[in-house]
């Protein structure tokens, strides 16, 4: 069983950094596929990012070259590095990590535990 922790959101300006950080306060993250999702109000939420275990990388289109996924298996911890942020990407922000895959997983019902979201609100 996973817990996973976030922190990091909060309100910044168009064009400002914000890094989401994802801990797994129970269990252990280095044989899961992990992901960040986000959703605005009134959408579904949208795969934002994605990491295998072994740090392959993968990302929606809207935040390529923007946004950096990345783990540190020896701390159990995933982050998610915001730059140049845009109104658009104001979201509450989910990691996820999944037991079943090993490699990219886009999907969210292919994800296993949830992270509880965080605002992140970027204002014009």
């Amino acid at each position: 069983q996973v817990q996973l922790v976030e922190s990091g959101g909060g309100l910044t300006q168009a064009g400002g950094s914000l890094r989401l950080s994802c801990a797994a306060s129970a269990g252990t993250l280095s044989s899961y596929s992990l992901g960040w999702f986000r959703q605005a109000p009134e959408t579904d939420r949208e795969f934002v990012a994605a990491a295998s275990t072994n740090s392959v990388t993968y990302y929606e289109d809207s935040v390529k070259g923007r946004f950096t996924i990345s783990r540190d298996n020896a701390k159990n911890t995933m982050w998610v590095q915001m730059n140049s942020l845009k109104p658009e990407d104001t979201a509450v922000y989910y990691c996820a990590a999944s037991a079943k895959w090993r490699g990219i997983v886009i999907r969210p019902d292919q994800y296993d535990y949830w992270g509880q979201g965080t605002q992140v609100t970027v204002s014009s």
